[in-house]
């Protein structure tokens, strides 16, 4: 599956990312369940982050 993020750029995702597994901290000892499941998430979406090709400053529009 492809999902299109309009309006956001890779730092952002990485910064879901980083909510999703500061949440599953948080639901870690009363939803284990729901815990595993954010950190299923974050590392679905950061290995998706990690395949883009890197972008280099001069590759970004002016």
């Amino acid at each position: 599956m492809a999902l299109h993020l309009a309006g956001l750029d890779p730092d952002d995702v990485a910064e879901i990312v980083e909510c999703l597994l500061l949440g599953s901290t948080h639901a870690a000892q009363d939803a284990p369940g729901l815990a595993g499941r954010r950190r299923e998430l974050a590392d679905t979406i950061g290995d998706a982050l990690d395949a883009l090709p890197p972008v280099h400053v001069d590759d970004e529009p002016t």
